[in-house]
């Protein structure tokens, strides 16, 4: 084996809301890795074509050094530059993976676990559906469900209204499925401290494992005094893109558990020091992987593999077009439990047939939720 692992090639694939690299090494090697910062992918492809001067002939196995100069080179933040860091950082653990011919999640430290137990995301928009999908997962042996509670209609309805029906549907749920399936709670950022304060007391009843992002990711301190007032675990994170946000969050804001996404925090370089940094505190992880795509949710697999604190992955179907069609194979879910491949680093390849095609990208316009005044809500 050579001691050196140079990149000579760089690629980008875009499509949907997807945004995948492939590094290839002077000796042939490749490695793949995805961008999950899903509003912007043509945006994270341009980022990562202006650090291809800088890749090429940068060594793989450098995961540190690779890392901190292409974040420290201008002093910038944002989850596109954090997309394209993440998904360059994935293919070159990918790339290390292939050349020691072991797969990834043994270089990072070793099995904690046998599989990543799948914490299946339901939509649900109104309460018919919500039960409807949450009977589904728990039939098809998830034990673990996250619920979109918090619905665009909410922001039309008065303060008792919202709250009543919230409780309502949250209640209707427990009693459909019993006790027996992990429930977390996502209010997707669309509270304020005390509306949600309110609410949070409210459903405790009802054991939630987790109430996610009550308000929106603007101030630590104000999640912490939502966290201060409630006694349900709390969740934050997945808009957080290196050790340094987490952080604070991990410290002042009242987690129970922390939300990383590897395609937007660091890749696994920062998501492995994100999880210790959280198991030093006995927090869970909660890894936000939605709507992650095929290597997004691979990588997912192999850390939550090795981390002991590794609680649940959030997942939706992959086995759907055009989410299955662009790679050449959809990672293993079983009963509600997620498996990596046997082969060397990811185990992943990039169907290089459906990009040929130049398939559509997901372009998001501004469609901000307005309460009755006109006035924007928040999300």
């Amino acid at each position: 084996m050579k001691s050196a692992a140079r990149i000579a090639k760089v690629e980008t694939f875009v499509a949907g809301m997807s945004c995948f690299v492939r590094l290839t090494t002077e000796d042939g090697i490749q490695g793949v890795g995805e961008s999950t910062a899903f509003a912007f992918p043509k945006n994270v492809a341009e980022i990562i074509k202006s650090f291809e001067p800088f890749l090429v002939g940068a060594d793989a196995h450098d995961v540190e050094q690779n890392w901190l100069k292409m974040y420290r080179a201008l002093g910038w933040r944002g989850l596109t530059l954090g997309g394209a860091i993440s998904a360059i950082d994935q293919a070159c653990w990918d790339i290390r993976g292939r050349i020691f011919e072991t797969p990834v999640w043994h270089l990072l430290g070793g099995r904690s676990r046998k599989a990543v137990r799948g914490m299946k995301v339901v939509f649900g928009a109104t309460k018919e559906d919500l039960l409807k999908e949450s009977l589904a997962a728990q039939k098809a042996g998830f034990t673990a469900i996250k619920v979109i509670l918090h619905q665009h209609e909410h922001h039309g309805m008065r303060h008792a209204e919202k709250i009543a029906d919230l409780v309502d549907r949250m209640a209707a749920l427990r009693d459909a499925v019993g006790n027996s399936l992990d429930i977390g709670i996502e209010l997707h950022r669309n509270m304020q401290p005390g509306n949600s304060i309110a609410l949070i007391q409210e459903l405790m009843p009802y054991r939630p494992l987790f109430v996610e992002d009550p308000i929106p990711p603007d101030s630590v301190l104000s999640f912490g005094e939502v966290s201060e007032k409630v006694d349900t675990p709390m969740a934050a994170g997945e808009r957080n893109t290196s050790i340094y946000e987490f952080r604070e969050y991990i410290e002042h804001a009242g987690l129970s558990f922390v939300r990383p996404d590897i395609g937007l925090a660091g890749g696994f370089t920062h998501v492995r020091k994100i999880c210790a940094m959280a198991e030093a505190h006995h927090q869970g992880v909660l890894p936000h992987a939605v709507p992650s795509g095929a290597i997004a949710t691979m990588a997912h697999i192999h850390m939550g593999i090795t981390a002991p604190n590794w609680e649940a992955q959030e997942h939706i179907d992959q086995n759907v077009d055009p989410v299955q069609q662009m790679v050449k194979r959809i990672p293993t879910l079983k009963d509600g439990w997620l498996y990596p491949f046997d082969e060397p680093g990811l185990g992943m390849e990039i169907n290089d047939a459906f990009f040929a095609t130049n398939p559509p990208v997901t372009v998001h316009g501004v469609k901000a939720d307005l309460r009755e005044d006109g006035s924007v809500a928040l999300r």
